[in-house]
């Protein structure tokens, strides 16, 4: 009989460098299958190497029987050997693939080598690197059903379903195909034909009267055995082959006016983007994990799967069918044009249209999927008409393996308001939208044919259980490089809250729903910062739900059946500071109660209203804050309660399930938080735990979802992040109890004890090992020994208010728990954005902090620890107000943040570090106002700035406002400079007049671009060249001011210059551009500080027009006030005026 039997038994593996022309002198040692050997190394996840694999294994050869080595996935450039023979190779790191190996196989021993090479960057994301996914061997005779060569359709004809099969033979002899359909093992449905030899396409037809139909709701699942029998007269009939996928019937409509049908109920996709990684288990790949979590997104409410950005596991269609998930398959990330050195685009010319072919035809059959994907973001689709090309080219390619269309072909694009971007979407007529929802409506009436969706969507940031204060003010990054779960963090090209994205698809009837970014933090892409993993997701990588997860919960779930309500912030701030708390629900009605009396109540119309989650704002003291949520008759049918706590003094565990199966693959996730002594929940804890798991199980992995904690994910020892970490405990071969120990430094050791069960008879072990397990590692954060600190209390005594009679304060900072092993804490004034503020001074004595208020407005007060680090980990912070006192004005010297901007028209975004963005398709205005320049100003600008490519960017500066008065454009300038992604490059302009005084200033761009701030060059009056025209003062009986001079300068007349600043280095020339009609004019200069005076004089003799002249002078030092005295009998015209610093010549 052919077979096909898990292979991942056995291997072994070596690291060796990319120069590496084979495994030769390297070490190898026993791995399991499926294996990322770059997830061992948290600092260095994208090393360039070569992942050597090797396998001996004893085989017997059968004659007319064919052997393959199958994959379901390398990551990448993989090449295969056997017995030291190249067999073949495979480019994609995520589509399956086999190689024939029959010729290659001896009696005896065997050898079978892959070389995989990672060479970085290939991807925008963390891809993991090696052999990741199940290996299979399979055997077969002459007469076989051609790998992933079985394509069913059905087709709904009033209550009746046909089913169409064709199926994908090569034969050597006449046999019999069935095909049966099973519900619940019995017969639905089966046909059965004699077929003769030879290689050909065989097509059958199937009959079901009102079949069960599979919905997100109930997945009602069909078992679909096709069965290859020898029908030889003179042999007794036998099964040479059996197969069996998943298969269901449903009927899906894709409507452009209506959006999307299932089953004839009109519904939205309430969908998620996933990328592959499995947080601390990386890109090795677990079926359990992945079952986890689509559970964890099935109770959010999600019934939709966007792959995003590659063909994802065959084991992903499987759970999605068992689990009720529709799913968007997508393929590709880049075409022929590269987003990456060496990504797939090296290979995607001569290798697309194999990768095609193998996804398409390994799926094509589940009735999970929705559509097929054919790529994200591609720039090829906006740069020429040779994208077109390649979509119709991927399409066909689509089209052939798939012509029933069981899946849709669509592409997901950010480029939708280009015209090539949009001819390419013509082509498929089902279109994705990435950040682009303020297109549909308008694309919507130009191209009514065209079938929309949110392929991409949402795109907020946050930490689990970091919170910026104040809600209303939107918060990027922070000196701590985590972002704001309160829901204020937004990115440049995203939407501005939850609430916003699920409105927009709401008020959008014709789309047929959304896939937010994302479901889950991945490893990679870390925006806003250069950290470890991405804090996009609404789940982080350790699986904790964040507090986004329940807003879209609360949106995409029915109160009826599953009330709930959600209440945010955890409650442990400093004394006084003004807290938003936040509550969602998906009832009709929620209230918030403090210490037992009601704050507030919110009708929730999710319908049509546009207040989704209640919001109330009051100062922090200690108590309990209780949501309740009501149904429309007013009764309670949802609580939930958040206490104030204190230090940790007890270690917890809560595990996903009590029992594993001993097959080698089944996990255990074990969630390990913290009580205080009244049993509340140590919601900011950052202990250090040990975890040691012995017996049989596995310790196989730590996180807690920490994007600036590099921690090994593989080792023993790690923190508490927002209170939780998880412990992933693998199941081995053997049953029997596992013993798991967690201990931290002033706590006592926790035990919990798990049963590893015998698999049943029928489960095979056969092709699975179970050795790799976590091993001590050294710490990144802090020590092993160490006692984190988890907050900082800060406490002012004198209030929060700065008046004329109060404008200095003494603050004391408490450290919780007050043993922590880092004692030592930072002081900083800030605004609400957390940028340095100009309001006030800070002057830290350890622990105690005296503040000094400068100026009127609002600023925040910041304590901050390293925790153990080199970077700033811990922040707390209060708010004041200072009143009467005055302005403070923005000093253009020092760098100003563009997050400061105080006027703005057009579309502006959070920029990386506390920068802003501006809109990438119209006009954006960012300006600033209360400017000091001084008396004498600069006109010489540094901007840094992010440009998204490297083409040509215009900017405009202006000295005040454009539409106001008074304004006068400063220049007009270009900025291009070869795009480094998410770096700032500094740029300088001088522009057409100097500016002075106390102004204001404004860029305005036409396209989008990150702007860090800017900072002008402090330039010195004493050494620049000085109008005279721009004198401080002006007196005398006899002068006359023109446009670039004074002239006529007669009897008794001063020119004073204030501020001229000589350094210690000194002047001891001056240079005077001016015209004597005189034989000689004597001008008198006086030098006066608050050291006195000093005069000196020159002879300027006669010239016939303009000229520049140096004059010696006796050495000037220090601040100095300028003054040219002209005396009676003068008559001069004076241009401008420059010192020279002594030596410079």
């Amino acid at each position: 009989m052919n077979k096909k039997i898990l292979f991942n038994n056995e291997w072994e593996f070596a690291k060796g460098s990319l120069d590496g022309t084979d495994g030769a002198g390297l070490t190898f040692e026993p791995v399991d299958l499926p294996h990322d050997w770059l997830i061992n190394d948290t600092l260095n996840l994208y090393e360039n190497s070569i992942g050597w694999y090797k396998k001996r294994f004893t085989w017997a050869k059968e004659a007319d029987r064919q052997m393959l080595i199958s994959f379901d996935g390398v990551y990448m450039d993989s090449s295969v050997y056997v017995n030291k023979r190249y067999i073949g190779e495979w480019k994609c790191g995520y589509s399956s693939f086999e190689h024939e190996i029959t010729d290659a196989i001896v009696d005896g021993e065997n050898e079978i080598v892959v070389k995989v090479i990672h060479q970085s960057p290939n991807s925008r994301w963390y891809s993991g690197a090696g052999i990741y996914r199940n290996v299979w061997l399979k055997t077969r005779t002459l007469n076989h059903i051609v790998t992933d060569g079985i394509y069913a359709a059905a087709n709904r004809v009033n209550d009746r379903w046909e089913v169409e099969v064709e199926t994908e033979l090569s034969l050597h002899e006449d046999v019999q195909i069935s095909h049966t359909i099973l519900y619940k093992g019995e017969i639905a449905a089966t046909v059965t034909d004699k077929i003769v030899a030879g290689s050909f396409h065989h097509r059958q037809t199937l009959s079901i009267d009102r079949a069960h139909l599979w919905s997100t709701a109930e997945p009602n699942l069909y078992q679909f055995v096709t069965q290859l029998r020898c029908a030889a007269e003179d042999r007794e009939v036998i099964v040479v082959e059996s197969i069996t996928q998943n298969f269901g019937f449903r009927e899906i409509k894709l409507d452009p006016q209506l959006g999307f049908y299932l089953n004839g109920t009109r519904m939205k996709l309430n969908g998620v983007c996933e990328h592959h990684d499995l947080g601390a288990l990386g890109a090795a790949f677990y079926k359990e994990a992945l079952r986890r979590r689509l559970q964890i997104l099935k109770e959010m409410g999600v019934n939709a799967i966007r792959t995003a950005h590659n063909i994802p596991a065959v084991e992903l269609m499987d759970l999605a069918d068992e689990m009720g998930f529709l799913v968007v398959s997508e393929a590709f990330d880049m075409w022929e044009r590269s987003k990456t050195p060496y990504d797939y685009a090296r290979f995607f010319e001569d290798w697309a249209k194999a990768d095609v072919k193998s996804w398409i035809q390994r799926d094509r059959n589940h009735p999970s999927l929705l559509m097929w994907s054919i790529g994200n973001e591609i720039y090829d689709t906006h740069a020429d008409a040779k994208g077109q090309e390649i979509t119709r080219m991927l399409k066909d390619e689509v089209m052939k393996y798939d012509p029933k269309q069981n899946g849709r072909v669509t592409i997901g694009s950010n480029y939708m308001p280009w015209e090539n971007a949009q001819k390419c979407a013509d082509i498929v007529k089902v279109a994705g939208y990435n950040y682009a929802e303020k297109y549909y409506h308008k694309h919507h009436e130009e191209h009514p044919d065209w079938i929309i969706y949110g392929s991409e969507t949402a795109s907020l940031v946050q930490s689990r259980g970091i919170y910026r204060f104040p809600f209303e003010k939107s918060i990027l990054a922070d000196d701590d490089e985590q972002c704001s779960a309160l829901g204020n963090s937004a990115t440049s090209w995203g939407a501005k809250s939850v609430e916003a994205c699920i409105i927009a698809e709401r008020e959008a009837p014709f789309s047929l729903g959304q896939f937010i970014w994302s479901g889950f933090d991945y490893i990679g892409e870390p925006t806003p910062y250069h950290t470890k993993n991405s804090y996009l997701g609404q789940i982080d990588t350790a699986t904790f739900k964040k507090d986004s997860y329940y807003i879209y919960q609360s949106a995409w779930t029915d109160y009826r059946t599953n009330p709930m309500v959600h209440i945010f912030p955890y409650w442990d701030f400093n004394p006084g500071q003004l807290i938003d708390v936040r509550v969602c629900s998906n009832a009709p009605r929620v209230e918030l109660q403090f210490n037992g009396a009601s704050v507030g109540t919110l009708d929730i119309d999710h319908a049509h209203g546009t207040q989704l989650v209640g919001w109330w704002k009051f100062p922090y003291e200690a108590g309990e804050l209780k949501a309740i949520a009501y149904d429309e008759t007013g009764h309670a049918i949802a609580t939930e309660i958040r206490r104030s706590f204190g230090d940790a003094k007890k270690i917890c565990l809560l595990p996903d399930k009590e029992s594993l199966m001993a097959d080698g693959t089944d996990l255990i996730f074990l969630e390990i938080y913290m009580e205080d002594s009244d049993g509340n929940p140590v919601e900011n804890a950052s202990s250090r735990v040990r975890v040691e798991v012995t017996g049989a199980g596995r310790l196989l992995g730590l996180d807690n979802g920490d994007s600036t904690d590099y921690d090994p994910y593989k080792g023993v020892s790690r923190r508490l992040f927002s209170g939780k970490l998880m412990v992933i405990i693998g199941a081995t071969l053997e049953p029997g109890k596992i013993r798991v120990v967690v201990s931290s430094v002033g706590l006592e050791s926790q035990t919990v004890e798990f049963d590893s069960l015998p698999v049943s008879e029928e489960t095979s072990l056969e092709g699975v090992s179970a050795h790799t397990m976590n091993q001590e590692q050294p710490s990144v954060m802090g020590t092993v020994g160490e006692i984190p600190l988890r907050k900082i209390e800060i406490v002012s005594t004198s209030g929060q208010l700065f008046d004329e009679s109060r404008k200095e304060m003494t603050l004391q900072a408490y450290l919780y728990p007050a043993d922590t092993s880092y004692q030592e804490v930072e002081w900083r004034v800030v605004n609400d954005a957390g940028i340095a503020s100009n309001l006030a001074t800070v002057e830290a004595f350890g622990l105690e902090a005296t503040l000094t208020a400068l100026g009127d407005g609002d600023f925040r007060l910041r304590c901050m620890s390293k925790n153990g680090t080199n970077k700033t980990k811990l922040i707390s912070q209060l708010e004041f107000k200072a009143e009467g006192l005055g302005t403070a004005y923005k000093d253009p010297y020092e760098f100003i943040s563009a997050g400061l901007f105080d006027y703005s028209k057009g579309e502006v975004g959070n920029g990386n570090e506390r920068g802003v963005a501006t809109s990438r398709d119209s006009e954006t205005q960012v300006g600033f106002r209360d400017i000091d320049f001084g008396s004498y100003g600069s006109d010489l600008i540094t901007i840094p700035i992010f440009a998204l490519s490297s083409e040509e960017y215009s900017l405009q500066i202006w000295e005040g406002m454009p539409d106001e008065e008074g304004r006068v454009r400063l220049a007009d300038v270009i900025y291009r400079k070869p795009s480094k992604w998410n770096v700032y490059q500094e740029e300088t302009y001088r522009l057409s007049k100097r500016l002075r005084g106390i102004t204001s200033i404004c860029f305005v761009l036409q396209k989008k671009v990150h702007i860090k701030g800017f900072s002008f060059q402090k330039q010195n009056r004493a050494f620049e060249t000085n109008l005279v025209t721009e004198c401080d003062r002006i007196y005398g009986d006899t002068f006359t001011i023109s446009e670039a001079s004074v002239e006529g300068i007669g009897n008794n007349v001063s020119l004073e210059f204030d501020q001229m600043d000589f350094t210690s280095q000194g002047a001891t020339q001056l240079a005077i551009y001016g015209r004597s009609l005189l034989d000689k004019n004597t001008i008198h200069i006086r030098f006066a500080n608050q050291d006195g005076e000093a005069n000196q004089h020159i002879e300027f003799t006669q010239s016939d027009g303009y000229e520049e002249r140096v004059f010696e002078l006796g050495k000037i030092i220090g601040i100095q006030k300028v003054t040219f005295i002209f005396l009676p009998g003068s008559h001069f015209d004076f241009a401008w005026f420059r010192f020279e610093r002594t030596g410079i010549q």
